[in-house]
């Protein structure tokens, strides 16, 4: 007897671990669009999946005192960019808060990316995907493609003293050869910043 959607979907995902995310997508295999759909309805109803956003789903995880866990932001937007085979980087304040530079928590967490433009609501927050020129992506390094974005939401000139001793504690985090390589790709005013990084840098 053939196995319903439903059940299959669930030994999928019941094989991911929970934490996991899913797309729609994913289940193509198993049955038509229609099918899939109804069973990812019923399966969030019994709380085998929880729905993050539009076609996304994630495997519950529980937190003994807070109950369940919902995915983040960054968890999310990596999900897609997977799917599409895309690069991502943040930008904007989102940029900042990641770097610890500003308090602030924006409503939509922006990202440049080489895939589709597009808007994801997550929530009361959202993730926005802006397409951007292949060189805004192409730093090699997670710390320091981060500062670059920063910087230039900061501004040329308007970096304080504190924002840039923070940036260069960070920057000693990332491997030179990283620095070296992205450093190519910012603003001058930016490259005098992060020189100063690779002066510092310990071996």
């Amino acid at each position: 007897m053939n196995e319903t959607v439903e059940i299959q979907i669930l030994k999928k995902i019941k094989k991911a671990g929970k934490g996991a995310l899913f797309f729609s997508e994913d289940f193509v295999t198993t049955g038509s669009s229609k099918a899939v759909n109804k069973a990812l309805e019923r399966l969030v109803a019994k709380g085998e999946l929880m729905r993050a956003a539009r076609g996304i789903y994630v495997r519950p995880q529980t937190d003994r005192i807070i109950g369940k866990l919902t995915p983040g932001i960054e968890a999310i937007a990596k999900a897609i960019a997977k799917r599409d085979r895309a690069r991502i980087v943040p930008t904007g304040i989102y940029a900042l808060n990641r770097l610890g530079l500003s308090t602030q928590v924006p409503m939509n967490a922006v990202y440049l990316t080489d895939g589709a433009a597009r808007k994801i609501r997550i929530g009361k927050r959202g993730i926005l995907f802006k397409k951007a020129a292949p060189k805004n992506l192409a730093a090699v390094g997670e710390i320091s493609g981060l500062v670059i974005q920063a910087l230039k939401t900061i501004g040329n000139g308007k970096v304080e003293p504190y924002e840039e001793k923070r940036i260069l504690e960070l920057l000693q985090k990332e491997k030179q050869k990283n620095i070296e390589h992205d450093i190519a790709l910012a603003p001058e005013w930016i490259r005098k910043i992060m020189r100063k990084a690779i002066t510092q840098h310990t071996p």
